[in-house]
Formats: structure tokens, sequence, C-alpha cells
């Protein structure tokens, strides 16, 4: 008998494996159990059992995640995208299902309110739970990071999966200590729920520093329309509106807004000369963010057809882009 056959021969089904290690979890050895994970599923790999070497990834990343074993739980998350990869899965419904089942373990914990933050106690508590955030939030962003990449590589979408974009993006705005909204908005234009971002911006909008609420709004819209997504772009501002009127948040009245309504009216007909007259009279609210203009540059490219021009030298607009997605 051959040493591949037999190393597949002496592992017992993967049921049986995931029963065993089960138990040692529930004895409460957390860390014998993540090496017994690690092990065996590596084991399996090794005999090309891949999808039964996923089965034993995925439950122990569940596992370990739904009894708060955040770091435990996300190297095993990751193990699981690295073994879709080495065992060449195509991007399908039943392993997209997969991912979301371990995204849904990882905790969300609310931050204290009314901390005395001059209180050493209380000041100790704030600093474990913000560090307890940042591993949270890191854990989850390479895991989805990871699954997204592979979704690209294995028959999903030449931008990764939407659904996985979503995710992360949710994730990142509700559970990340460091809120980054360049970050949330890369990933909520690349998913497929532009109400759910509505949602998200008028929260934010609800509690920013005064300045930064036009600047996501106006970011979100160019991004999309970056992509050539006039539609979603169009149902993000409407949203917003709705939930304005609804929520008692206020869209500011800046001539960045006005920027922006004007330009989702111009791009819904053919109408370059007024494009252009928009950049102009609106430049100096244009000039808040410098990545407004080169997103401006691809907008004029994907809908009339412009040649870009201005680029940000050596590749800098795509290195932005790299930034933003956390790569």
């Amino acid at each position: 008998m051959s040493r591949e056959r037999a190393r597949r021969v002496s592992l017992a089904p993967s049921d049986e494996t995931i029963e065993k290690i089960k138990k040692v979890a529930e004895e409460g050895n957390f860390y014998g159990a993540q090496q017994m994970y690690k092990s065996f599923g590596c084991r399996y790999a090794s005999a090309y059992r891949y999808l039964e070497a996923l089965d034993i990834f995925h439950s122990g990343a569940c596992l370990q995640l739904a009894n708060g074993q955040v770091t435990c739980g996300a190297e095993l998350a990751v193990c699981f995208v690295e073994h879709l990869v080495k065992g060449n899965i195509p991007y399908g419904d039943d392993t997209l299902d997969r991912i979301r089942q371990i995204y849904k373990k990882f905790p969300r914990i609310s931050v204290p309110q009314n901390l005395d933050l001059g209180d050493d106690v209380d000041m100790q508590q704030l600093a474990e739970t913000l560090g307890a955030a940042k591993t949270r939030a890191e854990g989850c962003s390479t895991f989805l990071r990871a699954a997204i990449k592979w979704s690209t590589e294995f028959g999903g979408p030449r931008n990764g999966s939407p659904e996985i974009h979503d995710m992360l993006a949710d994730y990142l705005y509700t559970e990340s200590p460091e809120l980054d909204m360049s970050r949330v908005t890369y990933h909520f234009v690349r998913g497929r729920n532009p109400k759910k971002f509505a949602s998200t911006l008028v929260n934010f909008m609800g509690k920013c520093y005064p300045g930064e609420d036009d600047l996501a709004v106006a970011r979100a819209v160019l991004m999309y329309l970056a992509q050539g997504n006039l539609r979603d772009a169009i149902v993000l501002m409407d949203e917003i509106k709705k939930q304005e009127q609804s929520q008692g948040v206020n869209i500011p009245q800046s001539d960045l807004m006005q920027f922006t309504s004007f330009l989702l009216e111009t791009l819904q007909r053919d109408a370059l000369p007024l494009f252009n007259m928009l950049l102009d009279r609106y430049r100096q609210s244009i000039s808040r963010e410098r990545l407004f203009n080169e997103l401006l540059d691809e907008i004029a490219e994907k809908f009339y057809g412009v040649q870009r021009r201005n680029s940000m030298p050596g590749g800098m607009f795509g290195e932005i882009f790299k930034m933003m997605a956390g790569e």
C-alpha cells in the first residue's frame, strides 16, 4: 500500500474527529482543542481530503468564536480560507454560507458607557475593552479579506464577492475602535446593499465631527460612480434623504453636497459640457479631498470616454485603494 493511500485509510471520518475535538473544548481546554483542529485539519488536507479538512476548520472556527476565543477562532477561520485555495474550491453559495456562518460568530461587544475617565479602574477597563475590540476587528478583517481574495481567484466577481464586502464593511464600522470611513466605504461600494450603506452614513453623520459628514457622503457617491455604478449611487442618495426625514439627521447644505446632487443629475444624460462646468464651478469644494479629483477623472472616462488626466504619480491612485482595502 502506498504511503499516500495509507494516509487516506488511517484517518477517521471528519465528523468523528470533530466530535472528539469538541469534547476537549467542552472541558475548557481551548488551547488543546486549537492544536488538534490545526493538526487534524492539515492531516486531512495532506491526504487530499480537502472537504473534510474544511469541515474541521469551519467547526473549529465557529466553536472557538462562540466561546469568546477570538484569536483562536480567527486563526482557524483563516485556515478555512487557505484550504479553500489549496483545495481549488470554486466560489459558490454553499461556501459563501459557511463564510457567513463564521463571520456571524465573531463577537460584537459594546464599549462601556458612562465611565469616569479620572478613575484608574474605569480607565483600565476602557483600555482592555478597546484592546479586545481591536483584536476582534483585526481578526475578522484578516479572515474576510482572505475570503474576498479567494472569491476573485476562484470564479467570483472581479472585485470580489459583494456579500463578503458587505460583511467586512459592516464589521469595520460597528466594531473597529479606530474607525476609518474610507475603508468602510471601499467595501460598501463593492457590495450590493446601498440602503444598508445609507443607514451607516446617516448614523455616522449623527456623531462625526463637523465637516466630516459631507465628505463621507460625497466620497461614497464618487466611489460608486468611479466603478460606473450610477444606479447604486442614486439609491444611496435617495435613501439618505428618506432617513434624514425619519431620523432627524440633517444632510449638510454645503457646496460639496450641491455638487454631488448636480453630478448625479448630469450623469443621467449625455452632457459632457455640463459635467466640465460643474468641475470648474465647484473646484474649491472638490479640492477638500485629494482623492476626489482622481475619482472624477475615472468617472469622466467611464461615462464620457474622456482619457484620464492629472493622474497621481507612480500608480498612487491604485495604491490608495489598496490602503483602503487594508492590503
